[in-house]
C-alpha cells in the first residue's frame, strides 16, 4: 500500500516538473522581451495605367516594325496578360477619348465629349466667355451628376495620385481621371477641378488634391492678361504653389526638383500640347519617360501606394494630321515610358507582387498597312522602313496601283490628303517622300486637314504584375475598371 502512494506521488510530481518545463520552454523568449504589438507596415499597392490615345493595334504593329523591324518587340509586347477591349460610347459606335477613358476611370457609359459623368449627362457645347472664347460653362444645373473615378477611389484609401501626359493636362484623357464636366472643351473649368481649396476644386480629391500633375497646358491655368484663356482673373499656378506645389516650366526646372524632398509636384511644359517626340526639343521638355519615373519618386514614398495614369496623348494628334512617322515615334515614346516605369517598379517590388501595370488604349483611328509588302525592317536614317512605299515580297520591285503609281504602306481610310483624279501623277513617289517627318499619308475618303478621325475597332490591352492574370479575353472598357478597382483593393 506504501509503495502504491509512493509510486502515485512520484508520477505526480514528474508531471507537474515536465508541465513547468515544457510551458518555460514555450515562454522563454517572451519573459525577457516584452510582446511586440505594433502592427506590421502595411505593404503598399501601386497602380499604373499607361494609356495610349488613339494607339489601335494597327497603330501598334507599325510603330513595332518602325522601332524594331518585324520581327523586334516594343515593351509592351512583352507584358504576359492581354485582352481586346471594346471601346464603343454610350451614344456612339465610335468614341472619342472623353467617354473612352472616362469608362476606364469610373466603369460608365457616357455620351461623346462628356468628363466623368452619369449616361444621361448630355455634352452641351461651351458658350463665349467674358474674353469671346468658347471656354463659358453652358451644362446646366441639373444635367447628370459625377461619378467617382478610380483615382478619386485611391485618394480617398490614402494612396497618392498622379496624372502625367504629353497633351495638355486639362485635355479629355488626363481630365477623366480628376473632374466631372459635361464637355471635355470646358478646360478654363477643369483646370479649377484640381486646385486645392479654390473655386469649382473637386472636393472629392480630398484637401491636398493630386500630388503630381504634368503636362502642358499653361494657357488653362493663366490670365488672359499673361497670355492664358482664363476670364476669371485667377493665377491658377500660383494658387498652387500656395497649397505647397513644387513648379516647373521646364525641363531644366523639372530636373532640378529634389523627388525625395517633393510632396506635391506641378509641371506645365507648354501653354497648348507637348512637342511631338520627333520634334521635341530635350533642353526644353522632359521625355515622357522622365515625367513617369520621377512622378513615380514623388508618389512612392506614401506608405500605402499610389495611383498614377501616364497618358500618350499625341500619338492621337499626329494620327488625326495623317502624319505617321510622328504617331510611330511618340508611340515609341509612350513604350520607353512602360519600359522605363517597369524597370523603377521592380527595384523596390522586383515580381510585381504589388504593383499592377495596365497598358491600353482609348480607341482605335483609320491607319491601315497596304499591299503585300517585302519586309522592311526598322526605320533609319538610310531606310525608310515601314515607312515606305510598297515593294513585292517576292521581286523587290515597288508596287505599282491601276493608275500606274506607286503607293505607300502606310495608308489612312479618312483624311486630308486624297487624289481627286488619277493617280498617275504621282508616278515618281518613292520613300525620300513618304518617310518625311512631315508627309500626311494619303487617305480613301478625302476630310478637312487635322481631322482623320477615330475608328471603331477593338484596342489591346496588356498587364503585368498584381492582378494582371484578371484581364483576358474580349472585355468591355467599363469592365477594365472593375478589374482594376479589385486588384487594387479600391
Amino acid at each position: 500500500m506504501y509503495n502504491m502512494k509512493r509510486k502515485a506521488f512520484l508520477m505526480t510530481a514528474l508531471s507537474i516538473a515536465a508541465a513547468t518545463l515544457i510551458t518555460g520552454c514555450g515562454n522563454s523568449s517572451s519573459s525577457s522581451t516584452p510582446a511586440d504589438t505594433t502592427p506590421p507596415a502595411p505593404t503598399p499597392t501601386n497602380v499604373i495605367f499607361f494609356l495610349g490615345d488613339g494607339m489601335g493595334m494597327t497603330t501598334m504593329t507599325a510603330a513595332r516594325i518602325y522601332s524594331v523591324g518585324e520581327d523586334g518587340e516594343l515593351t509592351m509586347d512583352t507584358l504576359p496578360e492581354t485582352a481586346f477591349v471594346k471601346t464603343f460610347s454610350n451614344d456612339a459606335q465610335v468614341t472619342d477619348s472623353a467617354p473612352s477613358m472616362a469608362a476606364y476611370m469610373t466603369g460608365v457609359k457616357m455620351n461623346n465629349e462628356v468628363i466623368s459623368m452619369t449616361s444621361d449627362t448630355v455634352a452641351n457645347s461651351p458658350i463665349a466667355d467674358a474674353n469671346g472664347n468658347l471656354l463659358g460653362n453652358n451644362c446646366g444645373s441639373s444635367n447628370g451628376k459625377s461619378v467617382p473615378t478610380l483615382l478619386e477611389q485611391a485618394k480617398a484609401k490614402g494612396l497618392a495620385t498622379g496624372v502625367v501626359t504629353t497633351t495638355r493636362v486639362t485635355h479629355a484623357t488626363p481630365a477623366a481621371t480628376y473632374s466631372h464636366i459635361c464637355h471635355r472643351d470646358l478646360e478654363n473649368d477643369i483646370a479649377a477641378q484640381a486646385v486645392p481649396g479654390g473655386a469649382g476644386y473637386n472636393s472629392a480629391l480630398g484637401t491636398n488634391g493630386l500630388d503630381v500633375l504634368l503636362g502642358g497646358g499653361r494657357q488653362f491655368f493663366m490670365t488672359t492678361k499673361d497670355g492664358g484663356k482664363r476670364a476669371d482673373g485667377r493665377d491658377l499656378i500660383a494658387e498652387m504653389k500656395a497649397k505647397n506645389y513644387a513648379y516647373a516650366s521646364n525641363a531644366s526646372e523639372f530636373s532640378a526638383i529634389d523627388a525625395s524632398k517633393t510632396d506635391r509636384l506641378l509641371g506645365l511644359f507648354t501653354s497648348s500640347h507637348m512637342s511631338y517626340d520627333l520634334d521635341r526639343d530635350p533642353a526644353k521638355e522632359p521625355s515622357l519617360a522622365e515625367m513617369t519615373t520621377k512622378a513615380m519618386d514623388v508618389l512612392g514614398k506614401n506608405n500605402k501606394g499610389y495611383f498614377l495614369m501616364v497618358e500618350g496623348g499625341r500619338i492621337d494628334h499626329a494620327l488625326h494630321e495623317t502624319t505617321a512617322k510622328k504617331a510611330l515615334q511618340d508611340t515609341v515614346a509612350f513604350d520607353n515610358a512602360i519600359k522605363a516605369a517597369i524597370a523603377k517598379a521592380r527595384v523596390t517590388d522586383p515580381d510585381l507582387k504589388n504593383t499592377l501595370i495596365v497598358v491600353t488604349a482609348d480607341h482605335d483611328h483609320t491607319l491601315v498597312l497596304n499591299g503585300y509588302a517585302k519586309r522592311t525592317g526598322k526605320t533609319t536614317a538610310s531606310e525608310a522602313g515601314v515607312l515606305g512605299v510598297v515593294k513585292d515580297y517576292v521581286t523587290g520591285a515597288v508596287t505599282k496601283d491601276n493608275d500606274g503609281a506607286p503607293y505607300s504602306i502606310i495608308g489612312f481610310g479618312n483624311g486630308e490628303n486624297r487624289t481627286q483624279s488619277s493617280r498617275s501623277a504621282m508616278a515618281s513617289l518613292d520613300n525620300s517622300v513618304t518617310s518625311a517627318n512631315t508627309y500626311h499619308q494619303e487617305a480613301v475618303v478625302r476630310v478637312s486637314a487635322g481631322n482623320e478621325t477615330h475608328g471603331g475597332t477593338d484596342v489591346f490591352l496588356g498587364a503585368i504584375g498584381k492582378g494582371a492574370d484578371t484581364f483576358n479575353g474580349t472585355i468591355d472598357n467599363t469592365k477594365v475598371n472593375a478589374l482594376v478597382k479589385a486588384a487594387a483593393g479600391l
